[in-house]
């Protein structure tokens, strides 16, 4: 059985987020939580909640065991591009972009 969990538009870049990701790909849930709630990063609690999501979700198609979860696929995608300007020296301004990202997170269930 599989289900996911998806946000879009989540206000962290794609490369900062695939740092997080890339550490709870292929482990269980529970390892997973416990992995991101000792993390420092700014998306380690967003994460958490779509991990979270995912398990209501899995729980909702009526699987009730969350110990033979493991998290088959987590990535981020680029989302849109907010430009920004910054006032600079001299009467110039500079360009900032403030990426976003569209994280997916797929659960499977583990065969014992």
């Amino acid at each position: 059985m599989v289900s996911k969990a998806v946000l879009k538009y989540m206000r962290v870049s794609p490369k900062k987020t695939s740092i997080v990701l890339d550490l709870i790909r292929g482990r269980n849930v529970e390892e997973a939580f416990s992995i991101l709630f000792a993390m420092r990063k700014k998306a380690s609690p967003i994460i958490a909640k779509i991990l979270k999501s995912a398990v209501a979700n899995a729980s909702e198609k009526g699987h009730s065991d969350t110990e033979t979860l493991y998290v088959k696929e987590a990535y981020a995608s680029q989302g849109p591009v907010l430009k920004r300007f910054r006032a600079r020296a001299m009467g110039r301004a500079f360009s900032r972009k403030r990426k976003m990202s569209h994280v997916t997170i797929v659960l499977e269930e583990r065969g014992l």
